[in-house]
């Protein structure tokens, strides 16, 4: 069997070349990392958890009407995927404060947002992802104003999706990194925006409703211990995984390997 070609390998991902033309497939990796990869673990079945839960979001949005780069799962941890032009914009939905918005503006974890706030930020490991405006998108060309619009009515679109989802398994949607790409169907049509990347408890912060635990990569950055666990409690509620508990075997989820 030949060797499959990276595209790219990032700190929880490698991309390979797909199998069909405009196609990537999409491995999730159990590498965990934090801090701008100064915090760095390897933790089994995380990348199977975070595939799973991507797709099925994923596949979510798309049903609504959101385009997605997602096209299918192919097994446990790996998605076939449209080939998009990423955008170096990673964009923050927030509805609580938390992270580094509690940080900044001195606000106590937890407290509700008036009403959901857009960030974005330039993806750029050396700067450290450096939060960005409006003017800076539009001065440095990182997107058209068209897309710009484009990306804010998504974005907010998936959040209001996703913050029913999630509230309908008990589960409040604090905050998420999404990203987008440009989607060229042909070389001669103009791009449509995608959504790219994956949304997972990697990329979201998740608390529980009631007691407020944490369920998300938040475990992982603050030394709490049971990640992979926290990762199949959000799959358990939203009925991906069986409710038998197991939270190690990861060949417990419905539907197997594909």
């Amino acid at each position: 069997m030949s060797k499959r070609r990276i595209v790219y390998e990032g700190k929880a991902k490698i991309l390979y070349e797909g199998p069909e033309p405009g196609t990537l497939i999409q491995y999730f990796k159990d590498d965990t990392t934090a801090f701008d990869a100064q915090k760095k673990a390897v933790l089994d079945g995380k990348g199977v958890l975070n595939n799973r839960i991507s797709e099925f979001i994923m596949t979510q949005l798309s049903a609504i009407g959101i385009p997605t780069h997602f096209i299918r799962r192919l097994n446990m941890r790996e998605q076939l995927i449209r080939k998009v032009e990423i955008i170096p914009l990673e964009v923050v939905v927030r509805n609580i404060a938390a992270g580094s918005l509690s940080t900044r503006l001195g606000m106590p974890e937890g407290q509700q947002l008036p009403r959901p706030l857009v960030e974005f930020y330039y993806k750029s490991d050396a700067l450290h992802d450096p939060m960005v405006s409006e003017e800076h998108i539009a001065a440095f060309g990182w997107a058209t104003p068209q897309e710009y619009d484009d990306i804010i009515a998504l974005a907010l679109r998936v959040n209001d999706f996703m913050s029913g989802l999630f509230a309908g398994a008990g589960i409040r949607l604090v905050d998420f990194k999404i990203e987008f790409g440009r989607y060229f169907e042909t070389d001669h049509d103009m791009p449509r925006i995608l959504l790219a990347d994956e949304i997972s408890p990697d990329s979201c912060r998740l608390w529980d409703n009631k007691t407020g635990e944490k369920l998300d990569k938040d475990r992982f950055r603050r030394d709490l211990g049971g990640v992979t666990e926290a990762y199949a409690e959000v799959a358990r509620r939203l009925g991906i995984i069986r409710e038998s508990g197991d939270t190690d075997n990861v060949v417990s989820f419905t539907g197997g390997s594909k």
